[in-house]
């Protein structure tokens, strides 16, 4: 029957072993390399010719980049085997246990489409080692439900437009005004001032108060709405770079001023390996005789001999 506590003690060897080779930047790097070198290989695989030419190299290669990923996964899960919770708290462990794990499940390995896609997942891996990168990411996350309302009050905008073009045009330009779903296309891609010039050339054809109906809309829709789009953005960015800057403190913070529980159980866990390691070397080592007193020596002799 195992010992719970040479079992806590192993654990925690284990834990301090690899997590001194993840925090290393030099493994954090070679990670890196590999997620790029395995995107540089889904890159090549669209060339037909190189392909079936170097097919049975590639798929060497794949198969050495995910036993990479995965020898690199286990160190971290071992990273936290004396705390496994905390492990599922970063939700970027979480991601990258799932789409490493993925790759093993037989029903996503035969369909070619959802390994392909899997594997370009990866890629996203690359956040975790850019810190720029992943303040992005989080920045594009909490911008979505301010770009879903920018989304619905910009289609009404278009689909106001696009009512008022319907009556105003279709039947002199029924090509870009003849239906809503023509006119609010049209506007759509006038949004970008793509074409504006044409467009109202065309309407001056038809009515020298179309220049009323154009930039009022150009005005709207190119220059409000998009700046609040990109509004929405910065502030989102924002947001995440305090987030970020945030988390970093607080993992200072954790670094600088432990728990006194956590270091008082660091501190036996330091102890127990001390002994252990002199219990170790008390057994290797046999004990000597005693030296005799001086001065004892011919009387001792001499009573033998008596």
């Amino acid at each position: 029957m195992t010992d719970p506590k040479q079992a806590g003690t192993g654990r925690g060897r284990l834990a301090a072993h690899c997590r001194r080779i993840t925090d290393d930047p030099s493994f954090g790097m070679a990670v890196f390399v590999v997620i790029l070198l395995n995107a540089g290989l889904m890159g090549a695989e669209t060339y037909s010719g190189l392909a079936a030419a170097h097919r049975q190299v590639l798929q060497l290669a794949e198969e050495a980049c995910l036993t990479l990923f995965t020898l690199e996964m286990l160190l971290r899960l071992g990273a936290f085997a004396d705390r496994p919770k905390a492990f599922f708290r970063d939700p970027w462990n979480i991601f990258d246990l799932l789409i490493v794990a993925s790759a093993f499940l037989p029903f996503l390995r035969e369909n070619t489409t959802v390994l392909r896609l899997l594997r370009l997942a990866r890629v996203l891996r690359t956040a975790r080692f850019l810190p720029h990168l992943r303040i992005l990411l989080i920045a594009v996350g909490r911008s979505l439900p301010g770009t879903a309302s920018f989304l619905f009050v910009g289609a009404l905008v278009v689909y106001v437009y696009a009512m008022v073009g319907w009556v105003c045009f279709a039947q002199s330009d029924p090509q870009h005004y003849g239906s809503i779903g023509r006119a609010a296309l049209t506007l759509f891609l006038l949004t970008t001032l793509d074409g504006l010039t044409d467009a109202v050339r065309a309407g001056l054809e038809i009515s020298r108060f179309s220049i009323i109906y154009y930039a009022s809309y150009a005005l709207l829709a190119s220059f409000v709405l998009v700046n609040v789009l990109i509004g929405v953005v910065l502030n989102s960015l924002d947001e995440a770079r305090e987030m970020e800057e945030a988390e970093a403190r607080a993992r200072e913070r954790a670094a600088r001023d432990t728990d006194p529980a956590d270091e008082v159980r660091e501190r036996i866990v330091a102890a127990r390996l001390a002994l252990d390691d002199l219990e170790a070397s008390l057994a290797h080592v046999r004990p000597e005789p005693a030296p005799e007193p001086p001065g004892r020596g011919p009387e001792r002799q001499l009573e033998s001999a008596v």
